[in-house]
C-alpha cells in the first residue's frame, strides 16, 4: 500500500516539491558558508519524493546550535518551501481523492519549517 500511495504522491505534488528542496540545496551548497542547509534541504527533498513509510523524528543531540540554524534556515529557504506545501496540500484536498496526500503536505511544514535537528526514519 505505501508503494502504490508513493507513486500516487510522485505524480501529484512529489515530485515538484523534490525539485523545490533541490534548487534550494543548490543555492545553499553555492554559498558555501550555507552548507549544512544544503544537506538539510536535499534529505527532506528525497523524504518528500517518497514520504509514504517514513517519519520524522527529533535528534536527542540537537540543541541551540539547530534552533539557531533553523532561524536561519526560515530566512533563507523555509518560508517558501512551506508555503509550496501548504499550496499543494490545499490544491490536493479540493478531491476527494486528494485528500490523504493534502494532508501528507501539510504534516510536511513543520519540517520544511525548522528542518535541523530532526531525523528521517522508516516506519516499522
Amino acid at each position: 500500500m505505501r508503494t502504490l500511495l508513493n507513486i500516487i504522491w510522485l505524480l501529484l505534488s512529489g515530485f515538484a516539491l523534490f525539485v523545490g528542496y533541490m534548487v534550494a540545496a543548490a543555492i545553499m551548497f553555492v554559498l558555501i558558508i550555507t552548507i549544512p542547509w544544503g544537506f538539510a534541504a536535499a534529505r527532506i527533498g528525497i523524504y518528500a519524493l517518497w514520504p509514504f513509510g517514513k517519519t520524522v523524528v527529533d535528534k536527542p543531540t540537537a540543541g541551540t546550535g539547530a534552533l539557531i540554524g533553523n532561524v536561519i534556515w526560515v530566512i533563507l529557504a523555509g518560508v517558501w518551501i512551506a508555503i509550496g506545501h501548504i499550496l499543494s496540500g490545499i490544491a490536493l484536498c479540493v478531491t476527494i481523492i486528494g485528500i490523504p496526500f493534502g494532508i501528507a503536505n501539510f504534516k510536511m511544514v513543520p519540517v520544511a519549517l525548522m528542518p535541523l535537528g530532526k531525523e528521517i526514519v522508516d516506519l516499522p
